[in-house]
């Protein structure tokens, strides 16, 4: 018996691994949003405060409130709206295992309809949903009729930490602008600091989620931008020193 020779062997198999982005979604939306909201609400802030002719410890003890309350507002915030998600796939969950255990032929036929739907033939879609259901039956509805798998579940703990500490990262800019600027050169010096700081957060924050890094930095610039201008036409209409 002859052995192949080494030009008619098949390749050695190598281990295939791939990098997918959809595993970072539930930090990365609470820490853009939080981190953004820090830059735009605190430089908005301190700048409508400078506007009024405020005094520089007026607008430091503002930029700092603002911090604490806005860092407590987006974790709660958070928190709440990403508990009730998780509240919503438990419950849903808990309807999936009851059924299975009081219906199982009718939930095999179901999982079967789907991948038919996905376009698989009858044959080979029952007897993948029969696999499947033997392998991890909840597991299986869980994440191919109600959408719920472990890389998208809602984690309402770690969505309110990260959009908290992201908020506080984003507020430090506009309070060392604070601390930085001469007085009475407060707006020119915060304005384009924090424009370039929410540019260079939306232009990583676009490629962390695989998204052109120009546009997402002039989108999140454009708002910035627009969000500065009320509050300094806001602190103008007053105009009072405090």
């Amino acid at each position: 018996m002859t052995r192949p020779s080494s030009s008619t062997r098949p390749p050695p198999r190598r281990h295939h691994t791939e990098t997918h982005r959809s595993d970072r979604v539930g930090w990365l939306r609470a820490a853009v949003l939080g981190a953004n909201d820090g830059i735009v609400s605190v430089a908005g802030l301190v700048v409508g405060v400078a506007a009024s002719g405020a005094t520089p410890a007026t607008i430091l003890a503002s930029g700092i409130a603002g911090t604490v309350a806005g860092a407590m507002s987006m974790a709660a915030g958070e928190y709440v709206s990403v508990r009730s998600q998780a509240d919503t796939e438990r419950a849903d969950i808990a309807v999936e295992r009851r059924e299975l255990r009081e219906d199982p032929d009718n939930e095999l036929a179901e999982l079967a309809h789907i991948y038919v739907q996905r376009g698989l033939t009858p044959e080979l879609a029952q007897e993948v949903a029969r696999q499947l259901t033997a392998h991890d039956a909840l597991g299986s509805h869980a994440r191919d009729e109600l959408g719920i798998t472990e890389t998208l579940r809602a984690r309402p703990v770690q969505a309110a930490l990260a959009s908290a500490l992201a908020f506080v990262s984003g507020a430090a800019l506009p309070i060392a602008a604070v601390l930085a600027a001469p007085a009475g050169r407060l707006e020119a010096v915060a304005i384009p600091t924090t424009l370039v700081a929410l540019s260079v957060s939306g232009g990583l924050a676009a490629w962390a989620g695989g998204a052109p890094v120009l546009r997402g930095a002039a989108r999140v610039a454009f708002w910035g931008a627009l969000a500065m201008a009320a509050a300094s036409l806001v602190g103008r209409l007053f105009d009072v020193s405090v």
